[in-house]
């Protein structure tokens, strides 16, 4: 057995964390993964891994093996993407992360429609609403619904994120329609505890640019968009709520934005990745998949030039 199956074995155990949750993960068994470690200490006469009956735990040795052997299979990656990229291939497994909101909502599709047109790539999707490090777990590529700052990533915007300032129709006549911002601050809100707004929800003057910072309050929050519009459907109060979200009940009249020339356009829907010497062919492809697929599917809405 070659020594390049031997580190992966040895990297899955520690990514893992074990070698049963290791061995469920590669599909191999775990006497198998158990077998390639030992023999790969064997050759290095170093003892890598301490292992106890609940978990394993990496030696001084383990420490300084793992971070080379990453290295060295991240190179010869990126040497067979070179390869496959020679000859137009886009090939391997691709992991993302996305925002729930973006799975279950009809940007979704873009995912399973990606999978269906490129077979030859394995797409290991993960919904998760909070921000990951795509370095650390391992992400070639992030989803992102947000106004983004991380300079540290390369990112592709795919589309225009708006917001809707809404409440429904009986909502407004118990409260009054607000003419101004600050006004919002006196009304019941739902708030979306997943969002970075939470209770400050920032308004722009249409005249001068300024920010507008209102402090709102309620007794209703929810990390789930699709939650907090159904609360704003029950009439528990205004929300702030991605537009797609509430685009339907907004065309039907069971809910009506309000204050929208206040509400900042600066958001944006992005293909987020890590800084790389050479970006994998089936990455590249991805992204170049989804921006075409919004240009397609959300007129009006794609990212300007």
């Amino acid at each position: 057995m070659d020594t390049l199956t031997r580190m992966r074995a040895f990297l899955a155990v520690v990514e893992n964390e074990g070698f049963s949750a290791a061995a469920r993960k590669t599909g191999r068994s775990k006497a198998l993964l158990s077998k390639y470690v030992r023999e790969l200490e064997d050759e290095l006469g170093v003892l890598l891994i301490n292992r106890t009956t609940r978990q394993v735990a990496l030696t001084a040795s383990g420490e300084v093996y793992v971070a080379r052997a990453s290295a060295i299979l991240a190179d010869l990656e990126a040497l067979n993407e070179e390869a496959r990229e020679a000859t137009g291939e886009a090939r391997g497994a691709l992991r993302v992360t996305a925002a729930r909101t973006f799975g279950d909502a009809e940007l979704g599709l873009s995912l399973v429609e990606f999978s269906a047109a490129h077979p030859d790539i394995t797409l290991d999707l993960h919904l998760n609403d909070s921000f990951v490090n795509l370095v650390e777990e391992g992400f070639d590529v992030a989803i992102r619904m947000t106004r983004l700052t991380d300079s540290a990533m390369i990112a592709r915007r795919l589309g225009q994120l708006d917001f809707a300032i809404c409440a429904t129709p009986e909502f407004l006549e118990r409260h009054g329609t607000p003419t101004h911002p600050t006004e919002i601050s006196r009304m019941p809100a739902v708030i979306d505890s997943n969002a970075k707004t939470l209770y400050n929800w920032t308004f722009r003057d249409p005249k001068t640019g300024d920010a507008i910072p209102i402090n709102v309050s309620g007794r209703f929050s929810a990390n789930s968009p699709y939650t907090v519009r159904a609360a704003t459907l029950a009439g528990l109060g205004v929300a702030l709520i991605p537009e797609f979200v509430v685009r339907q009940d907004i065309a039907d009249g069971r809910l009506v934005t309000i204050l929208d020339e206040f509400v900042p356009h600066d958001a944006g829907i992005y293909a987020v990745f890590p800084h790389r010497r050479h970006l994998p062919a089936r990455t590249r492809v991805f992204v170049d998949f989804l921006a075409t697929w919004f240009r397609k599917n959300c007129p009006g809405r794609e990212p300007s030039a």
